[in-house]
């Protein structure tokens, strides 16, 4: 047997191998309740607030709504200013800072806020966040943040010219914001808390629910996204203890849902495991035109009245491949498309194109999601 015979061969035998070795492999692998579900009603909170970056050399906005924060700023500590023309441009910048409060947050704890120029200043590098107010939707105060900005990228200037890395108008403040007020969260119902999960698959609800009804407490899937749970009585005034004993308990993993990925910006394919074909045949075949213009210069005979003149010469070329048919048996994976396709030489963005026309076609058994 030749070493061509014996390549084909391990190949044939590796997609056979292949999908009974992942169906074990999933079977046996377990997660945890609390890697893939989460409590409803326990969540981030989102706040915000105007404010104001100090102390930059020159890198601040121009704008006149700065000029006249800047002034009422100065108002507030004291301090009288007639006209806000008076005040610097370029030393101070409008900003949003924006945050995410944690749930169960106490009063007196720290979070990093993000902080974001809003007119045409250069840089917040090097800038002091003044005492910014951070209101909840409802226009709350919330938190109060104050603090150095830090910024990731750089940039630089001199002469006309100017060299940027990284984005220099958005920074953070680590630990710049206190939290003003406890952040109270309920678990649950009087009797009942449900679970959300991360991501909705019927088969994994119905998993959790059997595996909490069994070990812990009553429990019923209420849809594939959802898990209602009965609170023993033991632990009515005891839900931390409760839902500890919830989420550190394990469950099997399901297979996902056949999907298939593709970014035309980038090129990139992500194809699942559970991916199957249809019976289909695929042309494959592309026409490459390339124009090239070569100008020229045309100069008048000496001692004549002629003027020097432009000549324009265009050469068209027509590269047509030559192409190919490729048929498709029923139940392949996408992994022999891909193989197949890649002998004659297909592009990415050409698979992605392959891929679109074997779904609209329906021979594609997947989902196929753009990005």
């Amino acid at each position: 047997m030749t070493i061509k015979k014996t390549i084909i061969l391990t190949l044939i035998l590796s997609l056979l191998i292949l999908p009974l070795y992942c169906a074990n492999a999933i079977s046996e692998q377990t997660l945890r309740i609390k890697d893939i579900t989460h409590v409803k009603g326990i969540r981030e909170n989102q706040v915000v607030g105007y404010g104001l970056v100090v102390g930059l050399q020159n890198t601040g906005d121009n704008s006149r709504h700065t000029q006249m924060t800047s002034q009422q700023m100065l108002l507030s500590l004291g301090t009288v200013i007639d006209q806000s023309n008076y005040i610097q441009k370029g030393t101070s910048a409008a900003v949003i800072v924006t945050a995410n409060i944690p749930p169960f947050a106490k009063e007196g704890d720290k979070i990093d806020v993000t902080v974001s120029a809003m007119a045409d200043a250069k840089s917040l590098a090097g800038g002091v966040l003044v005492q910014t107010q951070l209101r909840a939707p409802n226009g709350e105060i919330v938190a109060i943040a104050q603090g150095p900005v830090t910024v990731g990228g750089i940039k630089a200037s001199q002469g006309g010219s100017s060299a940027s890395k990284g984005i220099t108008t958005t920074g953070r403040v680590p630990n710049g914001a206190i939290i003003e007020r406890d952040i109270l969260s309920s678990i649950g119902d009087e009797t009942t808390l449900t679970l959300i999960l991360d991501k909705a698959d019927y088969t994994m609800a119905s998993r959790i629910s059997k595996t909490i009804s069994t070990r812990l407490a009553p429990a019923h899937a209420l849809d594939g996204g959802a898990v209602e749970i009965t609170i023993p009585y033991k632990y009515r005034n005891d839900r931390v203890t409760f839902l500890s004993l919830i989420e550190n308990q394990i469950v099997g993993a399901v297979s996902e849902k056949a999907k298939v990925i593709v970014n035309e910006r980038t090129g990139t394919v992500v194809i699942g495991g559970n991916t199957k074909l249809m019976p289909a045949a695929i042309a494959h075949g592309g026409i490459t035109v390339t124009i090239r213009s070569e100008n020229e210069i045309s100069q008048p005979n000496p001692f004549t009245f002629g003027q020097t003149g432009y000549i324009q010469n265009a050469q068209i070329q027509i590269d047509e491949k030559e192409a190919s048919l490729i048929e498709v048996s029923a139940n392949s994976n996408l992994s022999d498309l891909v193989s197949a396709l890649n002998n004659i030489g297909v592009t990415p963005m050409d698979l992605i194109a392959i891929l679109q026309a074997l779904s609209q076609a329906g021979s594609l058994q997947a989902e196929l999601e753009v990005i």
